[in-house]
């Protein structure tokens, strides 16, 4: 084998963190797993009985999806994003990754936009069909939020205006948590129509803003926004597999076909089982409303406990507006954690995972620089079936938060411990 010619492709960090946490956790250390963005909950019960009913459909779907799904699919955005598409505006696909990876490779050269921190795979799927990934740095004072100066000054450093230009954003955010507001989206579809940018808008964690009030850019930007969305976060089914695309309604048609195409000679369908599944997972009613609203707001109470508990270390963090990650930032405790040789946030996750059993990312895996102390945490390891059971009679201050989610608490108590040790010792 040739093995000078083979590309040079990471295995994804979140995967091999997860791994890793359980050879630890099998050996018997006790982990905390921050490190793993995996839904806590089961899959809406209604989709879970479609699924063990539906085993036996064996048949190959339609490329683009069974129309009921599409239908369904688009029905359920119109009324809980107002995305309003029609089912041939809808794509279906085996998980939204590849969704992602299709729309860039329509193209056979693009430059492609990604605000850092992002998430993991962004950069590489795009170096992988050999197109320019440009990195935006975003910062803490900005909420981690692209900016419509960022954005513009960007656009204008393109070397060749006549390469497409794509923009991926992520919000509710991974790694960060925080979503745009309306004034945020409107100022830059401003700019996104004014030099004609196709945006992939992965909003796979819109149904988790911890409020119900996610606006999406398509709202603002219809004719050149794709949105990517699916099961695997709100509705705990991240295994299933089932990805969704919303495409623009006037879409040219040859890329249309393309992305048809690609699909057609990669993926051929999502599962035929999956698919009939996810349409009772699409059927949107009070069931469902009860549902996504339980969810949201267990991840609200956890998510803002953990980032209270960490801010007063004196650790930069924003409260979560959605998902359920948070960006932790340590730069300011950087002159204690040097004189401990931890300069790096590789270093940092290292330290902390062999001395407290606490699995983070580091900020590098989502674009970062090394020397910026940051690092992903997702607050997911807890029972999801008894939180829900769990909410609805109370769920507030640390006892009750405990109750459910004792892994958790100890997990941010051991930061804090290791922290204050790094301090004072």
């Amino acid at each position: 084998m040739h093995k000078n010619m083979l590309r040079q492709v990471e295995k994804s960090q979140t995967l091999l963190l997860n791994e890793q946490s359980r050879n630890m956790e099998n050996s018997g250390k006790t982990i905390y797993k921050f490190g793993f963005g995996q839904s806590p909950f089961l899959p809406i019960e209604s989709a879970i009985n479609a699924l063990r009913n539906n085993a036996q459909a064996k048949e190959y779907s339609p490329v683009q999806g069974i129309l009921s799904l599409r239908e369904k699919v688009a029905t359920f955005h119109s009324v809980v994003d107002g995305v309003k598409r029609s089912a041939n505006d809808v794509l279906i696909a085996p998980g939204s990754k590849i969704l992602i990876y299709a729309i860039m490779a329509a193209f056979k050269q693009a430059d492609v936009f990604v605000p850092v921190p992002s998430w993991v795979s962004y950069i590489p799927q795009a170096q992988l069909l050999g197109h320019n990934a440009v990195k935006i740095p975003t910062n803490f004072n900005d909420r981690w939020r692209l900016t419509p100066n960022q954005l513009e000054a960007a656009l204008r450093a393109k070397p060749n205006a006549d390469i497409p230009s794509i923009l991926i954003i992520n919000y509710p955010g991974n790694p960060d948590g925080v979503t745009y507001s309306a004034h945020e989206l409107e100022q830059l579809a401003e700019i996104l129509r004014r030099y004609n940018v196709l945006v992939i808008s992965d909003e796979i964690y819109g149904l988790l803003h911890h409020k119900g009030e996610h606006k999406s850019l398509a709202s603002y930007y219809p004719e050149g926004t794709i949105v990517t969305t699916g099961l695997s976060k709100w509705c705990g089914a991240g295994g299933w597999r089932l990805g969704v695309a919303l495409l623009p309604e006037n879409i040219d048609a040859d890329f249309k076909e393309t992305l048809l195409g690609i699909a057609s000679e990669t993926y051929s369908c999502a599962p035929t089982p999956i698919q009939i599944a996810a349409c009772a997972a699409y059927e949107y009613s009070e069931v469902t409303k009860n549902y996504l609203n339980k969810q949201r707001k267990i991840l609200s109470v956890i998510g803002n406990y953990c980032a209270t508990e960490l801010a007063q270390a004196k650790i930069a963090v924003l409260p979560p507006e959605g998902g359920f990650y948070l960006f932790v930032d340590f730069s300011p405790l950087k002159d204690d954690l040097a004189k401990r040789g931890i300069l790096t946030s590789s270093i940092l996750c290292e330290k902390l995972l062999a001395d407290t059993g606490v699995a983070l990312l580091p900020g590098t895996a989502f674009g970062m620089e090394e020397e910026h102390l940051c690092v992903r945490l997702a607050y997911v390891d807890f029972d999801g079936i008894k939180a829900m059971e769990y909410i609805d009679n109370c769920l507030e201050g640390k006892p009750a938060i405990e109750d459910i989610c004792k892994k958790i608490v100890d997990g941010i108590d051991e930061i804090i411990a290791f922290l204050v040790n790094i301090k004072f010792n």
